[in-house]
């Protein structure tokens, strides 16, 4: 759960070519007017940054919120990139209401994710989430990236890089620390290899990790944003293979809302929130309800399997106490049938 106060800040990773830029891009447009900052941790000759730079001519992401972190993957130079960055940018007069952190297709995100239990940050700073962005056609293929021999390039380019893992242990650490995984290049893949490649994609993910298929990176940030994941708080469930070692429309996904009479405890309405997010496949949840007996709104956050609920504050008396819950998921989510698996 998100402390109160903290700046969200969310890890995107994926390996070269995966699609991470367009994926930033979208979720940029797609920001509701929330003021982003965005570290990219890449190298030059990927070509992405003026990218990134072009598409940021938005209200909520101007020029000086773009910081360029080029001296080596970023797990290996936290101390001396990473930390002063985030200090630089939670410390200005208007800091940013969301940070996004794009690593290179090198990084071992687990480090990454430990900084933020670093004194200077973690009271300002939560991990909302680690969104993994997978090259659909390249794990179908056997590989794990667009262009292996780049990727092993890079790795002997960068002197900075002090691991030395093989792509596949890679691919497997990115996905081992993730919060929700970006299936990418959907449109390359026919019906018989998607769930092939969920499957691969399974071996490695913890049980509640969503796979949400995306063509361009066309998923909107109320999908990707504030998954409230704190994964700084969460380092032990997230192995790696190193811990003993130092444009796209709106069209993919659903969302609708559901008003709800008050209810007898929380514990009652997340035993059918559960079940409907099994049966239906349901992406996220969030809403807020009233609960009988209490004088404060109850909300709910669901991501995956994980539900979470927290009282946030009263009742005001010119409110109404009717719940709101939003719900998300991928085209052709049955309204009617969630609706009434989760009024009971």
């Amino acid at each position: 759960m998100q402390r109160t106060g903290k700046i969200p800040a969310t890890v995107i990773t994926g390996f070269l070519g995966a699609g991470k830029t367009s994926l930033i891009r979208h979720l940029m447009a797609t920001a509701n007017g929330r003021r982003l900052a965005l570290i990219i941790n890449e190298f030059g000759d990927v070509g992405v940054d003026a990218e990134i730079l072009e598409a940021c001519g938005l209200e909520n992401c101007g020029e000086g919120d773009i910081v360029e972190l080029a001296n080596g993957c970023i797990c290996c130079t936290v101390a001396d990139d990473f930390l002063p960055t985030m200090q630089a940018l939670i410390d200005r007069d208007e800091p940013p209401d969301h940070i996004l952190i794009e690593t290179s297709g090198l990084a071992l995100p687990k480090p990454l994710v430990g900084a933020f239990n670093w004194p200077e940050v973690r009271t300002r700073v939560t991990v909302d989430g680690v969104i993994a962005v997978i090259d659909g056609p390249a794990v179908a293929e056997g590989r794990f990236a667009g262009d292996p021999e780049a990727v092993r390039q890079q790795r002997l380019a960068d002197e900075m890089l002090d691991h030395d893992s093989p792509l596949e242990e890679l691919y497997e650490d990115q996905l081992l620390c993730a919060d929700m995984v970006v299936l990418n290049k959907i449109d390359l893949l026919d019906e018989r290899t998607r769930p092939i490649v969920e499957a691969d994609l399974r071996q490695n993910l913890r049980p509640a990790v969503k796979v949400v298929d995306s063509c361009h990176g066309g998923i909107d940030a109320q999908v990707l944003l504030g998954l409230e994941a704190a994964a700084e708080d969460d380092l032990h469930n997230r192995p790696s293979h190193h811990d003993d070692e130092a444009e796209h429309d709106h069209d993919d996904f659903d969302s609708f809302s559901i008003e709800l009479a008050e209810i007898p405890s929380p514990d009652a309405l997340t035993d059918l929130l559960s079940a409907a997010i099994a049966d239906h496949d349901i992406l996220r949840i969030k809403g807020f309800v009233a609960v009988a007996g209490k004088d404060m709104r109850l909300l709910i956050q669901g991501v995956g399997g994980r539900l979470q609920h927290y009282f946030d504050r009263d009742w005001r008396p010119d409110e109404a106490r009717t719940g709101r819950l939003v719900v998300i998921g991928q085209k052709g989510l049955d309204r009617a049938a969630i609706t009434a698996a989760i009024r009971g």
